[in-house]
């Protein structure tokens, strides 16, 4: 298991960094809930100081009992009164943990949704290559784990030490009357222990960053085996016996560090803890001696005793708090990495081009994936006017669907420069761009939310018109088979929910064309293989439907039926990145190349 942090110079370094997570979580539960906060402070103070006055009253009551005794005339009044008083602590004791217990579950429920927002709301700000990098993609997984969880256990750790310290502190006042070396035997008994659970909480630390890519992998076996989009290969293929088995060896791979780390931490836990357990039993015969020799009373051997006892205990807890503490930091880091994960920022803030007869141009633009050695795209260069029609074809793999990431900025060319309407993309205001912009991707989404919601998200602005998801969707031709249906435009779409209905291929591809008519306001429409599930017949009818819908818009069109790309306006051969052909269809069937022969390879079939 490698080491994440070679350079840092043992634990002391390790936990002065990570310590400082604490003042954040700290502000971020009192900006969460600033009166459960209070009130869990005010308990937690009263918690710490009542365990000391119970050992305190019990020391009156053993020595008034042994007084009452030896009386001539035992008087048990004032001793009742005292079993009444510590009766009373004891109930209050119990009622603010109890009200602890309270405000640390409303924390709890409030805290984790509130960083789990914080989460999303990160996520909303991230660009699409951040999701495509697997290391970010591990260290989003790592916060969503574990961090809506960590802030408020470290903050009652927070206060759980700060209860126990503040029991010490009155049982190291009350040992001190008996002697100094008590109070330095009860704090140093426990350090040992301390030190060692602290170490291997950063052990356990670096071991789940370390293993995050096989813990993903069995995340993704589980969603391949048990979701409904890959049970059906599952089953056909047999693929079930060799991904569960794929799955038990990813598990027993990691259960060997598990255990390994397990078996440290408990066995050096019990050996470091029979330092405690000598030093109590040691303080036990020295306070059981100085009663014999008449040194202390009966009373006060039961207290001190009684304070030695839970004073073991708090240290332990205090201890066991810092290293919690600790751990937790730890563990935070990965969320304010996370949310501190710097966004390009996008500066541009204009909504309109100076001249809009010039519609879309790249000049120039090339573009590689982050990490990449080659480019996805070489300098492509090409126009397309407002009204006119554009086809790009070429293999799986060419560029085609790249290009169509850059001129949504999804991604930003890496040389090269992408101008709408005379503007270049970097000037207009994204979410102006976007709004112009009617996209549906190869792999568009399946939502798994109603008819009207599916097609409704392609407008977020009018998500919830009907009249518009009934227009976009006799456009996108999906109307015929939504009316067919008892509820309509109501109707639960996917398996997850009760009641849902699953479509096939070339409806999801309809309800998706019928989401790109959303925006009757975009000029600009991208259809990438929006056909590839339909029918000959229906994807004819389709784009009928497309043409006449779109006369007066920007076109572009990607596919591999040639029966669809023939009638665009401008064809576009894209080969490795490269533009290699371009003309309209007549053009390149003359100049015999590429386009050439694969229309003909595909007209064979229809031979």
């Amino acid at each position: 298991m490698p080491d994440d942090n070679p350079s840092e110079t043992g634990f002391f370094g390790r936990a002065l960094g990570v310590f400082g997570y604490s003042r954040r979580a700290l502000g971020l539960v009192w900006t969460t809930s600033k009166p459960l906060t209070l009130i869990l402070a005010v308990l937690t103070i009263i918690a710490g100081i009542l365990p000391a006055a119970i050992a305190y009253v019990g020391q009156l009551i053993v020595d008034g009992v042994v007084a009452a005794m030896s009386a001539d005339s035992p008087d048990t009044g004032p001793v009742l009164s005292l079993l009444a008083l510590e009766a009373l602590i004891v109930v209050m004791v119990a009622a603010s943990q109890r009200g602890i217990s309270a405000s640390q579950s409303l924390l709890r429920a409030l805290l984790g949704q509130r960083v789990n927002v914080m989460i999303l709301e990160k996520a909303l700000t991230l660009q699409l290559e951040h999701f495509e990098d697997s290391e970010f993609y591990d260290k989003l997984n790592q916060a969503r784990r574990e961090a809506s969880s960590r802030p408020l256990s470290l903050v009652n750790r927070t206060f759980g030490l700060v209860q126990n310290l503040i029991s010490l502190s009155s049982f190291a006042v009350l040992l001190f009357a008996f002697s100094p070396w008590a109070v330095v035997i009860l704090i140093g008994a426990g350090l040992p222990s301390f030190f060692a659970e602290a170490k291997f909480s950063g052990d356990a630390f670096r071991l789940f960053r370390w293993r995050s890519p096989e813990t993903r992998m069995q995340m993704y076996l589980e969603t391949v085996i048990a979701r409904e989009d890959g049970v059906k290969e599952v089953k056909l293929f047999q693929l079930g016996p060799r991904l569960l088995q794929r799955y038990r060896d990813i598990f027993s791979k990691l259960f060997v560090e598990d255990r390994k780390l397990t078996l440290r931490r408990d066995g050096w836990g019990f050996v470091l803890g029979l330092v405690s357990t000598a030093a109590f039993y040691g303080a036990y015969a020295w306070i059981v001696i100085a009663t014999v020799n008449g040194e202390i009373t009966l009373g006060a051997m039961t207290m001190y005793l009684l304070l030695f006892r839970q004073g073991q205990s708090a240290v332990a807890a205090i201890l066991s708090s810092v290293s919690g503490m600790y751990e937790d930091n730890l563990y935070l880091s990965n969320l304010y990495d996370y949310l501190g994960q710097p966004v390009i920022a996008r500066s541009g803030d204009a909504e309109h081009g100076p001249e809009p007869d010039r519609g879309l141009e790249f000049r120039n633009v090339s573009f590689a994936y982050p990490g990449a050695g080659e480019n996805a795209l070489s300098n492509i260069s090409l126009q397309i006017r407002p009204g006119e029609s554009l086809a790009l074809v070429g293999e799986n793999g060419s560029g085609k669907t790249t290009l169509i990431k850059l001129l949504t900025r999804l991604y930003e060319p890496t040389e090269g420069t992408i101008l709408l309407d005379g503007l270049p993309l970097q000037d207009w205001d994204v979410e102006a761009l976007r709004q112009r912009t009617g996209v549906i991707f190869q792999d568009f989404g399946r939502y798994q939310f109603s008819v009207g919601e599916n097609i409704g998200a392609g407008d977020v602005r009018h998500i919830d018109d009907e009249d518009r998801w009934a227009q976009a969707a006799d456009t996108g031709m999906a109307a015929p088979f939504i009316d067919a249906m008892p509820d309509g435009y109501a109707t639960q779409l996917g398996r997850w929910f009760k009641g849902g209905r699953e479509l096939s291929g070339g409806q999801w591809q309809k309800i998706a064309l019928s989401r790109a008519f959303m925006r009757t306001d975009a000029d600009i429409l991208v259809l990438d293989e929006p056909t590839a599930a339909m029918d000959a017949a229906s994807e004819a009818a389709v784009f009928e439907h497309f043409r006449s819908a779109s006369d007066d818009k920007i076109t572009i069109l990607i596919s591999h039926r040639f029966s669809t790309v023939r009638a665009a306006d401008h064809i576009i051969v894209i080969h490795e990145g490269e533009i290699v052909e371009q003309g309209n269809h007549d053009s390149l069937l003359k100049l015999g190349g590429q386009y050439a022969s694969l229309f003909k390879l595909q007209a064979q079939g229809y031979q």
